[in-house]
């Protein structure tokens, strides 16, 4: 399966971006799906992760119930909407799609095939 991210970009802080993970190449409903984030200087970060029913889970730490994992599997694409967007989200964010459709991993080991990642930037 071949993913795509888009939807990054500049925002000011308190506001809010949906990204969007477009899969490609195999049946989607085959995979669980997650969002990772990576800051400059930082490493890899679990934000959500959701499996092909719809069962997710979340980073509480970081996400602070600001952020909503969700997919549509008739277009083949898991979103995170994000709101209250602080300075600290800053980060490329990345989606990934897991073989194992029924769990939703917090692993980045767990997840086989990753998209390019897109850039949030959060001014304050």
């Amino acid at each position: 399966v071949q993913l795509q991210a888009f939807g990054g970009g500049l925002v000011q802080a308190g506001g809010s971006l949906k990204l969007s993970c477009l899969a490609s190449g195999r049946t989607f409903t085959s995979y669980s799906v997650g969002w990772f984030r990576q800051a400059p200087g930082k490493e890899r970060e679990f934000v959500a992760a959701i499996n092909w029913v719809g069962g997710s889970i979340f980073n509480p730490d970081a996400m602070k119930g600001r952020f909503t994992i969700s997919r549509d599997n008739s277009k083949n694409t898991v979103y995170l909407q994000m709101n209250s967007l602080e300075p600290e989200d800053t980060a490329v964010y990345y989606c990934a799609a897991a073989s194992d459709r029924w769990r939703s991993s917090s692993r980045p080991d767990d997840y086989h095939y990753w998209g390019q990642g897109t850039l949030v930037t959060v001014s304050s």
